[in-house]
């Protein structure tokens, strides 16, 4: 049973018709890789997923809510989860300030200059930054650790809600290959044990045919191919618009 359904999805800026009768569902426990060539809509699908553009036509649902017309604080409150292509933290915060922030928010409560974010559910946040591997460094600031790391802390925040449905935003960008597959192998045990169901965007094709589950392939606004990882690397449609013809998608496993 699917979790989030999108149908018929259609957004346009003037006259340019950016996403043209989209649609794809994705199920708890799947991760589904949204992929295309620059300007295939990608991102614009993504952000209406999340409610951060309006979508001129079609539906978005989670489970029985309609996400179209909510902005992103209200998807975010119905469970749904997000990380940025730009790691998003408090480079000033600790670690464990970091998400125990996420965790006041989850609350519905204020902070304050006056009541610090170390004195909320220091626990719990602790327990989100074991499962993501970052217990050891709770007390360092953001600010002085490596991008991996922050891409890492950024998942725990994302998980603060405890979310049915994560989307992450070219989750791997600008991390080595080592830390690339670290990420998503987390993301991929992770997904498993909460029986989440992630969509992600991401450009790195070692990464997409890891560790996804499903992929759908956009081209120009549209759906152009829908599949699991062998049936995607082999499509000709994806092919020619990725490539033209006479080219491939290099088989690639995690390090």
């Amino acid at each position: 049973m699917s979790l989030l359904t999108v149908s018929n999805l259609g957004k346009s800026f003037g006259g340019n018709r950016a996403v043209d009768g989209v649609g794809f569902s994705v199920a708890p426990g799947e991760l589904l890789a949204l992929i295309g060539p620059n300007g295939a809509g990608k991102s614009t699908t993504f952000n209406m997923v999340n409610g951060q553009l309006a979508a001129d036509t079609g539906s978005i649902r989670l489970g029985e809510h309609e996400l179209v017309g909510r902005k992103p604080r209200e998807i975010w409150k119905l469970g749904v989860g997000r990380t940025f292509q730009i790691a998003e933290t408090f480079g000033s915060l600790t670690v464990v300030e970091n998400v125990q922030m996420a965790l006041l928010s989850a609350d519905g409560r204020l902070f304050s200059m006056w009541r610090r974010a170390a004195e909320h559910r220091r626990d719990d946040a602790m327990d989100l930054l074991r499962q993501v591997g970052m217990a050891t460094q709770a007390e360092r600031p953001c600010s002085v650790l490596a991008y991996g790391d922050v891409k890492r802390v950024e998942l725990a925040i994302a998980l603060a809600n405890r979310p049915k449905l994560l989307l992450m935003d070219e989750p791997t960008a600008g991390m080595a290959p080592k830390e690339r597959n670290e990420l998503m192998a987390l993301t991929k045990r992770l997904v498993v044990e909460r029986g989440l169901a992630v969509l992600f965007t991401e450009h790195s094709m070692d990464v997409v045919f890891a560790y996804a589950d499903r992929l759908i392939v956009l081209a120009r606004g549209r759906l152009i191919a829908e599949g699991r990882p062998a049936e995607i690397r082999d499509h000709p449609k994806v092919q020619e618009v990725y490539f033209g013809s006479g080219k491939t998608f290099e088989k690639k496993v995690p390090a």
